[in-house]
């Protein structure tokens, strides 16, 4: 229909390969404990610190050839909100890998990313009035059953009640970097996504340095050459792109919309792991992964279908069903 706005299919694009690209981060974070003794935090720190020097980069050139900032919708955040938008990414990253080291990857994975939809939707239910309605809900159950075939197919992982909290204090962390976006974007307040981004990895660089010299920041290897791309790599591709994309697509697209794209994440690294890492394609990856596919395309057909401009609108009761 002609109603439909181009920017929004754009969003949309932005989330799936924001998505996609933080798939690949799991795997290039398995080829770097195969090469080195680099720990988790450590390699959160080089992410960060890492996307941090592309980012400012970026804006450097930027500024040289005269484009500026872009302010984004109407205006820019304060520094202090760039400040708590960075902590709320420094905490999400770092609780999920204490969820990993306590319950494993499997069991912490599945609660992360499967509590987050559930908090997002019910936060942009009651704090900013965007329902999904029966469809959306719908498609955000099939999204969450994918996740757990997809992730607990294999019959692996221990529940430890002590890995489940800093599970869901990640996916709390998530859910408000993602409504704390959405809220700035509707208020044309989301300002440029890079200088957002630039501000997160800067304040996660900091907020994990003093853990990561506590692990062992400086990894030891046989193999350096491949250990410094692959860093390049995280730091370029799954951070400072993926991110800047992130932020762009969240302050447009409704709150648990945005969460059940982001699931795209598992599909990717899922994919990777049978075509490069050698790993068996098992009947609960090609489930999981049908699941997930069919409620993300059917989320974001139905953002598509919304009208172009104009502000978000609460839909008539009549039409809806709570979210969860």
């Amino acid at each position: 229909m002609s109603n439909h706005s181009p920017a929004s299919g754009r969003n949309l694009l932005y989330l799936v390969v924001a998505g996609a690209a933080w798939g690949t981060a799991g795997a290039a974070a398995s080829l770097l404990f195969l090469a080195s003794d680099l720990g988790p935090l450590a390699l959160s720190f080089w992410r960060c610190a890492g996307g941090l020097a592309v980012l400012l980069a970026v804006l450097a050139v930027r500024r040289r050839g005269g484009r500026g900032a872009r302010a984004g919708a109407g205006g820019r955040p304060s520094e202090l909100s760039l400040i708590g938008t960075g902590l709320l990414f420094t905490l999400f990253q770092a609780a999920y890998f204490g969820a990993v080291r306590e319950t494993g990857l499997a069991v912490g994975t599945v609660v992360t990313l499967g509590a987050g939809p559930v908090l997002i939707a019910l936060g942009a239910r009651y704090w900013m009035g965007e329902r999904l309605g029966k469809g959306g809900v719908a498609a955000v159950a099939g999204a969450l059953a994918g996740l757990a075939v997809l992730v607990l197919g294999g019959g692996g992982g221990e529940v430890r009640p002590l890995g489940v909290g800093w599970a869901l204090l990640s996916a709390a962390g998530y859910a408000a970097m993602t409504l704390r976006a959405r809220a700035l974007g509707r208020r044309g307040a989301g300002g440029d996504p890079l200088v957002t981004t630039a501000w997160s990895v800067a304040v996660g660089t900091v907020s994990l340095l003093p853990l990561a010299v506590l692990e062992g920041a400086l990894p030891h290897t046989g193999q350096p050459a491949r250990v410094f791309w692959l860093l390049v790599y995280v730091a370029i591709v799954p951070t400072a792109l993926a991110y800047a994309l992130y932020f762009t697509g969240a302050a447009a697209v409704r709150a648990a919309t945005v969460s059940v794209i982001m699931l795209i994440e598992p599909v990717s690294a899922a994919v990777i792991a049978v075509l490069l890492l050698g790993e068996r394609l098992t009947g609960a990856v090609v489930l999981g992964t049908a699941l997930l596919l069919t409620a993300v395309g059917a989320l974001i057909a139905a953002e598509a279908r919304r009208p172009a401009g104009g502000p978000v609108v609460r839909p008539a009761p009549v039409a809806q069903s709570a979210a969860r």
